[in-house]
This record gives structure tokens, C-alpha cells and sequence, in this order.
């Protein structure tokens, strides 16, 4: 039992060395000796876990869908308070995640589209699926599309996330509260309008 800890250990040590790398100077620069230098541990016992580099993005990218998807299962009073309350931790949890972060360079990185790797399309369809939610819930303004308010949120998210690499300002609750301020007087139906927190609903947004 020790020694498979002591695995696991060593195995998400190279995840997070990896994840550090490739989020601070990509995939192509990152060299397999430096993520393993970082991680604390031989080039032999990477390869032991990791055949290859893009192996090693495989497991980050499975790493940052887990937790993207940890994010989008909290629970809400409403799927569209949910979906304010998920934009919510995922810009703070891209603040200080550097898992998360290059989950999503790897998602941008097309000729390094490793399987589970499209965090942005897994986003933009959780998005999709919680607007369409809450049409059917009834909390949707009758002239509202699902379709452009998603475009509007992914594209939002999207945008802190980049702004953020140069200032951390962009990830604060700050810029995205601003935007569901200016959005849901458009988009909510106006009898839940009043129910509805701009700023999120979480006590603790990180999952």
C-alpha cells in the first residue's frame, strides 16, 4: 500500500510539474527532464508513469477536465444561478490553478488535441446545456436565445482567462459580476430577476 501512495504521490507531483511547465512556456517548449527537475524525480521514474510528453498532456488535460467538471456540479437554486455561480469558480479557480490553466492551453493547441484535452468545448456545452436549462425552467426572458447568451458567457470566460495571464484583476469577481449586472436585466425573466446574485452564490467558489 505505501509504495502504490508513494506512486500516486510521484504520478501527480509530475502532473502538476508538467501542468506549471506547459502553462508558463507550452507544450513544445516544456522538456520532459525539466518537468521531471521540477517534479523531484528521475527521468526514469516519469518514463515509468509516462511514455511520452503527450502522455504526460493526456493525464494534465484528464486532470483539468475533473476538476472543470467538479466546478460545474455544485449545486443551485436554479440553472441559471448555477451557471453564474460556475462562471464564478472557474475564473477564480484559473486564478490560482495552474492544472486548470494549461488544460486549457492544451485545448488550444490543435495539433496537441489529446483525448479529453477540448476543455473549451466541454465548457461551451455545459454553457449550452444550463441556458437550455433554464428555459425550461421558465427563468429565461421570452426573447432571449440560449444560443447567443452562451456564445456571450463562453466568450466572456474565455476573455478573463487571457486578460488574466497579464493582470490578475480580470480574475477577481470584480469584471465578471460587472458583466452578469449588464446581462441579466436582458436575459432573466424579469419575476427572477430579483432572486438572482450577480456576484455568485457560493460561500467558498473553489472546488
Amino acid at each position: 500500500m505505501a509504495k502504490q501512495e508513494r506512486a500516486l504521490r510521484t504520478r501527480n507531483a509530475l502532473i502538476e510539474s508538467a501542468a506549471e511547465l506547459f502553462d508558463r512556456d507550452g507544450y513544445e517548449v516544456a522538456s520532459l527532464s525539466t518537468i521531471s527537475a521540477r517534479a523531484g524525480v528521475s527521468n526514469g521514474a516519469l518514463h515509468f508513469h509516462f511514455t511520452s510528453k503527450a502522455a504526460l498532456a493526456d493525464a494534465v488535460a484528464q486532470a483539468a477536465a475533473q476538476r472543470l467538471e467538479r466546478i460545474t456540479q455544485q449545486p443551485a437554486d436554479g440553472a441559471l444561478q448555477a451557471l453564474i455561480d460556475a462562471t464564478h469558480a472557474l475564473v477564480q479557480t484559473l486564478d490560482h490553478d495552474a492544472v486548470l490553466r494549461a488544460g486549457f492551453g492544451l485545448s488550444d493547441n490543435k495539433e496537441q488535441a489529446h483525448a479529453g484535452a477540448d476543455l473549451r468545448g466541454q465548457w461551451r456545452e455545459w454553457v449550452e446545456g444550463a441556458l437550455a436549462r433554464a428555459d425550461r425552467e421558465g427563468a429565461l426572458a421570452p426573447e432571449s436565445s440560449v444560443r447567443d447568451a452562451a456564445t456571450a458567457v463562453v466568450a466572456v470566460t474565455a476573455g478573463l482567462e487571457t486578460l488574466g495571464r497579464q493582470d490578475e484583476w480580470w480574475l477577481s469577481h470584480t469584471p465578471l459580476t460587472r458583466f452578469w449586472a449588464l446581462l441579466l436585466p436582458r436575459l432573466a425573466e424579469s419575476s427572477r430577476l430579483d432572486a438572482l446574485v450577480a456576484s455568485g452564490t457560493r460561500a467558498q467558489m473553489t472546488p
